[in-house]
């Protein structure tokens, strides 16, 4: 009876992948956050790897997976949890120090304020505590929030433009972020974003950053993804790759 049981729900399991009659929405891979939650009990994965270097190649480090987890509790509201690993190499006159582990957890939940079929725009507003869970050098050692007020609007038939204003507080310091996206679908299956991203933070220091990226829809429920940023006023730069893979009814299909 159990062995039944484990092979329907396995079979439920594979099919869904190709029976989710909607396009997966992700937030992944540029920096602004979508305004829209996955659905009730619909569970996603958006996961990556990133490599980056800084400060002239002196600072080099690899995420590595990144991990965003999305659950919906409604068809609005959805839970986050999100985990990264993290190896770092510095280079200081010959000598190099290198540390790598998992960073501090965080937890969150996104709500979609606005979203009506006539109108071509919506808003949504996510919220997320950091929990000092990291090793030594990758953790903040105090609680911190993360809060963006996310607005996207349907320009023509396959543009669209979405931005983000927040407000951080990590390691007791302040800043008020934002991002920019202008995402174009190319066909039925590649979409393109350009994005300009930044954040004012203490003692007016502000920081400028451009990335740009591709998606590729492999099929409604599973999307891959490639992206490169680059610091504009700061020495930065990052290549990432990751996918994103909507489960729908996930836990309705665990009750098999």
């Amino acid at each position: 009876m159990i062995q039944n049981k484990t092979i329907i729900f396995i079979l439920i399991f594979f099919t869904s992948i190709v029976t989710f009659s909607q396009e997966i929405i992700t937030d992944r891979p540029d920096q602004t956050e979508s305004t829209v939650t996955v659905g009730k009990q619909n569970f996603q994965i958006e996961s990556g790897i990133i490599f980056q270097n800084t400060n002239d190649n002196s600072v080099n480090s690899f995420f590595g997976p990144s991990t965003l987890l999305r659950y919906g509790i409604s068809d609005g509201v959805e839970l986050r949890f999100v985990s990264q690993y993290e190896s770092t190499e510095i280079g200081l006159n010959g000598a190099n120090i290198d540390y790598s582990g998992f960073n501090d957890l965080e937890l969150g939940v996104k709500i979609q304020v606005l979203k009506k079929e006539n109108s071509n725009t919506e808003i949504a507003f996510l919220s997320h505590i950091i929990i000092p869970t990291g090793k030594e050098n990758l953790t903040t050692n105090n609680l911190g929030v993360v809060n963006k007020l996310a607005v996207s609007h349907v320009l023509i038939k396959n543009v669209s433009v979405g931005y983000n204003i927040g407000y951080d507080n990590i390691e007791r310091k302040s800043s008020i972020t934002y991002s920019v996206a202008l995402g174009i679908r190319l066909s039925n299956t590649v979409g393109f974003y350009i994005e300009p991203y930044g954040a004012w933070g203490e003692s007016n220091t502000f920081e400028s950053n451009l990335d740009t990226g591709f998606t590729y829809l492999v099929n409604n429920n599973f999307q891959l993804d490639v992206s490169y940023g680059v610091g504009l006023n700061n020495d930065m730069k990052y290549l990432s790759a990751g996918f994103s893979w909507i489960i729908p009814k996930f836990l309705a299909q665990n009750k098999l």
